[in-house]
């Protein structure tokens, strides 16, 4: 039987329309409900087809014409004075023109600010899983189980794997949706300390670890093989660099 919340909240909730203690509840929903969790995967992959597919027809001709023909003169008191406004035009194309140079020759600043506002939201994701019984969906620590729990909730590959004998035990998984993105969640343990390592599909291309901190807890972030992984935890950092190695060796 489908969710009640399928047809009533999760629409609403994908399209950024909920209020904030509504949006806390229907996350704490998602925690629990394996359909709603695959709809909005769903519904976010249908977004991202319909985006890139192009979907329109170019205009004819005879419609500008016509548009063109309906449009009156603008009366020549409401108009700025000539060189006044080829200033102000001026002024803005150089300014576009220094945006679009920034943007091409700094990659790696779009980059860095890009991954830690993901990284905060992230820090933010973890501290609402160490509440009581939201770590895990799938609790176990048997690597064929957690990636049976995911086949058919997710429509990306991800690596599931222990790393028990390297002192970071598979503590088991969930789905979990931050910043509108839908995100794999795998939960390890290091030393009794739990570190959750986030995982979602990018197109971008794969770039070395970045490390930080956020409220007392620390995160690294990094590319690999079309997925982006985020692991975080109060753990030390040197751990989370060891996890990392693990994971992409």
């Amino acid at each position: 039987m489908k969710c009640d919340f399928a047809d009533s909240l999760l629409p609403c909730y994908f399209d950024g329309e909920l209020s904030v203690p509504s949006a806390d509840e229907f996350e704490h929903h998602l925690q629990h409900c394996g359909d709603c969790a695959v709809e909005l995967v769903d519904l976010d992959l249908l977004s991202g087809r319909f985006q890139h597919a192009q979907l329109y027809e170019a205009a004819p001709a005879s419609l500008r014409r016509k548009i063109l023909a309906d449009l009156r003169p603008v009366a020549p008191t409401a108009a700025l004075p000539q060189p006044i406004l080829w200033h102000w035009l001026a002024a803005a194309a150089a300014l576009l023109l220094l945006a679009i140079v920034g943007w091409r020759v700094s990659p790696f600043l779009r980059t860095d600010d890009y991954q830690a506002e993901v990284a905060a939201e992230i820090v933010d994701a973890h501290l609402r899983a160490l509440q009581p019984g939201h770590m895990t969906v799938i609790a176990s620590n048997d690597e064929q189980a957690v990636k049976a729990w995911f086949d058919g909730k997710v429509k990306f590959a991800f690596p599931v794997r222990s790393f028990t004998d390297e002192g970071f035990p598979l503590r088991g998984g969930r789905l979990d949706v931050v910043d509108g993105r839908h995100m794999v969640a795998l939960v390890y343990s290091r030393r009794e300390h739990p570190v959750n390592v986030f995982m979602w599909p990018t197109r971008e291309q794969d770039t070395p670890p970045r490390a930080g901190s956020r409220q007392g807890y620390q995160w690294i972030d990094w590319r690999k093989g079309k997925l982006e992984f985020c692991a975080v935890s109060d753990a030390s950092n040197s751990d989370l660099q060891q996890l990392h190695r693990l994971l992409t060796e």
